[in-house]
């Protein structure tokens, strides 16, 4: 045994990238990354737990938010192309590394795009009228709410990057009108009646345990700047555009972010804000108070396109890592397929809509648990995985920092290493406090079942993949290759 020799597994045989269209300029990655940063529908899941957790959005902004933004741009510019996260860390550690970051961020968003769709169905719900609100806990409605915009996203980002940017674009719309008018009016609440919030909110609860996963979930909430760069062959003049993009973006939704924490307290009990419907709840609430209820449907119709640009933002993106993966020979090779006439990789966008489809039907017909359970069940899940590949993101800036060959590329050697080692320890714990359950758990065994059970599954499955699969299928081809042709 010490003298075995262990072979590795063998080279990937790279295919030929097809031809993807530059359709994505600076003001669409500004708004993508809007739509894709700010997202509305983890901010009452967050403000559930009081005023404290505004002090982890200013942490979280410093300590990871900030470095995500310098990583996104020195490798973006180191490494440029198609596959962002994957080709990161592939270049700096290796296949197998870039394998496993690339398959984490595809995997959870696997999770996250159903929560979307669940939060889309409590937001959607307020624009039928009163008296419908129920339906949001209608476990057949959900699914086929569900099921409707998932099919609708998947056409339109097969249609192309040219057409699907354009929900994106008016995702971030709606975006800054529902933020506008959820923030504008707890400026008027606060102005006319005052608030019930007082220093006591801000501080430290005695039992921490659920504001420990508001954590994860925060710097879940602060991911998106990456996403761009996943599809690096599809922007116009990537190396110029990407850099200020990010910085508008970032900035815009960090103060988004803020504002509609410290809206949302003021406006409604943390004890009473639901996880799907929370928003609509407090802006019904306020402009109850203010006289203006009948703005609740049309704040709800402008969420709910807010909501939809985000499942358009995640699928199409996070679904050009398996279309890479598929081009290197990691995965089946018809994952590395592009639509004849709309050059999309459509066969990866199918398959990540048919997974997350039947994610939530397990969660619904197998665990038994509500919308409201199943939803946070999948958005805990989806952070662990989420934030992997940030651990090999904020790895590589160290690693590049340290090398003795270092070279300045955007930023310079003490830039890199700050911005590594406060992107790397916060990430980590990050990962680490989503698995403390949050109030809408009722089974903590369950929970951690789930937690534990899903995070080696997935990562097993990689390991699969790449170890056995793919050296499987670079084998034959190498084989393929090498017999002779036949002699006629």
């Amino acid at each position: 045994m010490a003298n075995e020799v262990i072979t590795p597994p063998a080279p990937p045989v790279t295919q030929r990238a097809p031809h993807l269209r530059r359709v994505l300029g600076r003001w669409d990655l500004v708004l993508l990354f809007v739509v894709a940063v700010f997202n509305l529908n983890v901010v009452p899941s967050i403000a559930a737990n009081g005023g404290v957790t505004v002090w982890l959005w200013i942490i979280s902004l410093i300590l990871f938010f900030w470095p995500q933004g310098i990583a996104v741009i020195e490798l973006a510019h180191r490494y440029p192309g198609e596959g962002g996260v994957y080709l990161w860390a592939k270049e700096v550690f290796g296949d197998f590394h870039g394998f496993l970051s690339g398959w984490c961020y595809w995997t959870n968003n696997m999770m996250y795009v159903p929560t979307i769709m669940l939060y889309f169905v409590g937001v959607f719900v307020f624009v039928l009228g009163a008296g419908h609100e129920s339906l949001a806990d209608n476990k057949s409605f959900a699914l086929t709410a569900s099921l409707v915009l998932l099919f609708l996203l998947v056409i339109l980002n097969i249609l192309g990057l040219g057409v699907g940017k354009w929900l994106n674009n008016l995702g971030a719309i709606g975006t800054f009108v529902t933020a506008a008018v959820l923030i504008g009016l707890g400026i008027v609440i606060w102005q006319r009646f005052g608030t019930s919030v007082t220093t006591a909110d801000f501080r430290i609860p005695a039992n921490p345990r659920f504001v420990l996963n508001s954590f994860g979930v925060i710097c879940f909430g602060l991911v998106g700047l990456e996403l761009a760069s996943v599809m690096g062959d599809e922007i116009e003049s990537p190396q110029k555009t990407l850099p200020g993009a990010v910085a508008w973006g970032g900035l815009l939704s960090g103060l988004l972010y803020i504002g509609a924490t410290l809206t949302l307290l003021i406006a409604v009990s943390k004890n009473d804000i639901s996880v799907l419907q929370g928003i609509v709840q407090a802006v019904g609430h306020m402009a109850g108070r203010v006289g203006v209820g009948w703005i609740v449907a049309p704040f709800a119709l402008m969420l709910s396109v807010s909501i939809a640009g985000i499942g358009s933002a995640w699928l199409g993106g996070s679904a050009r890592i398996p279309f890479v993966a598929g081009l290197d020979s990691y995965m089946p090779s018809w994952l590395g397929k592009v639509h004849a006439k709309y050059a999309t990789p459509y066969a990866a966008l199918i398959v990540h809509a048919s997974v997350s489809l039947i994610l939530v039907v397990v969660n619904f017909s197998f665990t038994g648990a509500g919308v409201q359970e199943t939803f946070q069940k999948l958005l805990s899940l989806a952070v662990v995985l989420q934030l992997i590949p940030f651990l090999y993101m904020f790895a590589a800036l160290l690693k590049i920092a340290a090398g003795d060959s270092f070279a300045r590329g955007r930023y310079g050697k003490t830039t890199l290493t700050l911005a590594g080692f406060s992107g790397f320890t916060t990430t980590g714990l990050g990962i680490a406090l989503a698995f403390f359950p949050a109030q809408q758990i009722k089974s903590l065994f369950s929970y951690e079942i789930w937690m534990f059970g899903g995070t080696l599954f997935f990562i097993g499955l990689a390991a699969f993949f790449f170890f056995i699969y793919g050296r499987r299928k670079a084998a034959r081809k190498l084989a393929a290759a090498a017999t002779p042709a036949p002699v006629l």
